[in-house]
Parts: structure tokens; C-alpha cells; sequence
């Protein structure tokens, strides 16, 4: 499928975004996750949709215009609040993936008539736990071994701290030493100005029981116990929702593209969530 290639300006930064297929408009999204991280799961639904993806601001293809700053979900959500408007307006549909699915709660609950649908795929929100303060402490030790050891050995606690196995992740070993560069400073970013923000975020319930938006909260099939399916359930329960259980782990629309997007396509048809 033929894909387009666009940049937009927003406050302090130029998004990268890409644009496939044809239909309804339906956007993926993460955070650190850049847009290549959703490329096959792209492909798989630009049959039915206009799909738009994207780096988020900081990330990968998508600069800032000046030095880094304190990075927010209601940062990225007025960020895809204007991709949105420059793809033609909503309402659009939304699947976010961890923070990217915190970053579509706080889209919807500033403006919900923007989105139809927000898939919320695993989102880590830890002040939903009732051992959030278990948590913030990991997250303060993750810090301070990024300022102290780099991010390296930072990423390896947060894989330990999330329950994620390094040895089920991709090898970078096949990687060619520039996207292994980049995704080395998109790590620095997402340690040193994005990871705090998005696990303090606490979601507005109310807002969200009453916004229009249908709000569906999925977790992989595979990663029970994790900390991000831990909160994803716990959001569900919170809104009144079922949890959609989808195709692998965490980030199981990058091994089972195809998988992933069949469950998504029926959630996205189906009568499952909230509004």
C-alpha cells in the first residue's frame, strides 16, 4: 500500500507523520513508540481505513524546535489533536499503544468530539494501582540510575520494573547502526523528558464515563501479570468495561500484525466499552 509522507508544525516541534490507505480515518499511536513500530499493523488495515501514524515529538523523525522540556500526554494529545484536524477533521478513530494510549485518554477528555473510538492498549497507569507507591519508588530508581548510568542500563530496569523479559524483545543485533543510534536517543528522550509525565498521569474517570467517545481498554494476551496489563485492568474495571484481549504482549501488534488487526477491526465494530 502506497504511503504518504508528511511533516506538521506544531508548538515547538515539526511531526513526521505517514498517511495509508483509504476509508474512515484511524490513527496509531505511542509514545516513545515511533511510527515505525506500527508500520505493519498499518498495512493491514489501510484496506479499510486512512491510516495515520506518526513520531511523536522528540522522537525519531519528529525534532523539536528548541531545547527539550518537561514532554506531557496533554502535550501529545494537543499534537494529535492537530494531526487530526490537518488529516480533515474527526471524528477520527484512535488506537494508542502504552503511553500512546495515554495520550489518547487525554485527547479525549479535552476533546472528545475529535474521536469516535479510543482503543487504549495497555496503558501504564500505575496511580490506578493500589501499589502505586510501589511504583513511583521504581520510577525514582529508574531515574536516577538513567542520571547516574545512562540510559543503557536505565531501559534494563524499566523492562524489569514493567515484568517485560529483554529476552523476548526483538534482537538490534541485525539492525543497521543508524536506526540503532536513533533508538538510542529516542531512549534518552523518553527517560529524560517523557517517562515521568506519562506514569504520573491520572485519568479523569468521570470525564471519561461521560464523554461521547467509546472508550475500549485492551491487554495482551501473553503479558498478565505485567505491570501494564495490571493497569489496563484496572482502568477497565474503574470505567465499567470489558478488557479486549488482544494478540501477544505488550507490544504485540509488532509480532502479530496481522492477528492484532483482525481483533482490532471487530473492536472497533463491535458494541464493546464505555459511550
Amino acid at each position: 500500500m502506497p504511503v504518504t509522507t508528511r511533516t506538521l508544525a506544531v508548538p515547538g516541534a515539526r511531526l513526521y507523520y505517514e498517511v495509508r490507505g483509504r476509508g474512515p480515518l484511524l490513527l496509531l499511536i505511542g509514545a516513545p513508540m515511533a511510527s515505525g513500530f506500527f508500520a505493519g499493523l498499518a498495512e493491514q488495515l489501510a484496506a479499510g481505513h486512512t491510516v495515520l501514524s506518526y513520531d511523536p515529538r522528540g522522537i525519531s523523525r519528529s525534532p523539536l524546535d528548541g531545547p527539550a522540556a518537561p514532554d506531557t500526554p496533554e502535550m501529545r494529545a494537543d499534537d494529535v489533536r492537530r494531526l487530526i484536524l490537518a488529516a480533515g477533521g474527526g471524528p477520527a478513530d484512535v488506537f494508542g499503544s502504552s503511553g500512546g494510549a495515554i495520550t489518547g485518554l487525554a485527547l479525549v477528555e479535552r476533546h472528545p468530539g475529535l474521536v469516535g473510538t479510543l482503543v487504549a492498549h495497555e496503558p501504564p497507569l500505575i496511580e490506578l494501582l493500589p501499589d502505586a507507591d510501589g511504583h513511583r519508588a521504581q520510577t525514582s530508581e529508574l531515574l536516577q540510575i538513567y542520571r547516574d548510568r545512562g540510559a543503557d542500563a536505565a531501559m534494563a530496569k524499566f523492562l524489569a520494573n514493567a515484568g517485560i523479559d529483554p529476552g523476548a524483545l526483538p534482537s538490534s543485533d541485525d539492525l543497521p547502526e543508524p536506526v540503532i543510534a536513533q533508538l538510542r536517543r529516542d531512549n534518552e528522550y523518553f527517560l529524560g523528558y517523557q517517562l515521568l509525565g506519562t506514569v504520573s498521569f491520572r485519568p479523569d474517570l468521570a470525564a471519561l464515563k461521560a464523554t461521547s467517545t467509546r472508550v475500549v481498554v485492551g491487554a495482551g494476551a501473553t503479558s498478565a501479570g505485567q505491570t501494564a496489563h495490571r493497569t489496563a485492568a484496572a482502568l477497565a474495571e474503574r470505567l465499567g468495561a470489558p478488557l479486549i484481549e488482544f494478540p501477544g504482549d505488550h507490544g504485540g501488534f509488532v509480532g502479530h500484525p496481522a492477528e492484532f488487526a483482525a481483533v482490532l477491526e471487530r473492536t472497533l465494530a463491535g458494541p464493546a466499552g464505555t459511550g
